[in-house]
């Protein structure tokens, strides 16, 4: 049985003690956090106050979901001690902070990973499994929206590294390409020192193009990815897990109003029946084989972590570039 504990019990660190507590093969040690608001027991356990009392635990393992100024600090404890870590996204503030700590665990040996979630939501998944076996042929754009109302519990950062970092990682992970350049528009609309608003663009290793919209100012919420290829689309809606295909037709037209330009023609459209287990859940799972395996299979590395901090960072930058007097 492996121990394990988690720092920070806010909104994602509730979430994360609740499924530790009933993760088949680790033991809930228990958390650790300073605020004086939070309760002395959850999940049944205590609500350490000080840090070298929650490490004191034997811990093999612990989740960090306290705020992302903490991340090097708390990160740089957690090695010293040889805990590994699962690190809340954005792995830390700043692009040389999130390298740091990449380059910390490696030398250490230590199992590091970062809590890109979206990765283990079932109809991203099953987009890169049948992406893998070809079904939409070469990738041609991946363009993805992320809207809602503002968070009161995010303060730290802009929604680019708040939001926009999701859809950095999955559009690299799904696609299996890297970024090669990107741009940005962004707008800051609430008053607040962070951006609010973010139109992205990027280009991919393989020639694919991208675009995000994300923003923290819409009165609904969505989270919807369409990946477009030479055969066909993917449409998955992570807020319910749901992945439709839409395929290119293949049945000629000969009505002259039919068969003007559009592109390509409609074909058969299939929603896939889809196994959906809580991404959560999928996460923590792949972390604790990673840590038993003594390798980073199956989990968002600490490298790649660095890279979403980098792309987020570069984006922030273009959009002040480009700002309006």
């Amino acid at each position: 049985m492996l121990r394990a504990g988690v720092i920070g019990l806010g909104v994602m660190g509730r979430h994360h003690t609740r499924v530790l507590s009933g993760l088949d093969g680790v033991e809930f040690q228990g958390v650790y956090d300073p605020a004086p608001s939070t309760p002395d027991v959850v999940e049944g356990r205590q609500v350490h106050r000080e840090l070298d009392a929650f490490l004191d635990l034997g811990l093999d393992y612990a989740v960090v979901a306290a705020p992302t100024v903490y991340h090097l600090d708390l990160g740089r404890t957690l090695a010293e001690r040889g805990i590994h870590a699962l690190i809340e996204k954005p792995v830390a503030s700043t692009t040389d902070e999130a390298t740091e700590l990449r380059d910390l665990f490696a030398a250490k040996g230590l199992i590091g990973g970062v809590g890109h979630i979206e990765r283990f939501n079932p109809a991203l998944q099953a987009a890169r499994q049948r992406i893998e076996e070809g079904l939409i042929g070469e990738i041609y754009q991946v363009a993805t929206r992320r809207q809602g109302p503002f968070p009161g519990r995010i303060a730290d950062v802009g929604v680019i590294k708040d939001l926009a970092t999701h859809d950095i990682d999955l559009t690299a992970w799904v696609t299996q390409q890297h970024y090669v350049s990107v741009n940005a528009r962004t707008a800051h609309r609430s008053g607040r020192e962070h951006e609010d608003m973010v139109i992205a663009v990027g280009t991919l290793s393989r020639g694919a193009i991208a675009s995000h919209i994300v923003n923290w100012l819409t009165p609904f919420k969505e989270r919807t990815t369409i990946i477009t290829g030479e055969k066909g689309a993917l449409v998955a809606d992570t807020l319910t897990a749901d992945l439709t295909h839409y395929q290119n037709g293949v049945i000629e037209h000969t009505w002259d109003r039919v068969t003007t330009f559009r592109g390509v023609t409609e074909g058969d459209v299939t929603r896939f029946a889809l196994a959906k287990k809580e991404p959560l859940l999928a996460e923590h799972e792949a972390f604790r084989d990673a840590v038993l395996a003594g390798e980073a299979a199956g989990i968002v590395t600490l490298a790649e972590g660095t890279d979403v901090v980098r792309i987020a960072e570069q984006l922030a930058a273009d959009g002040l570039d480009h700002k309006l007097a």
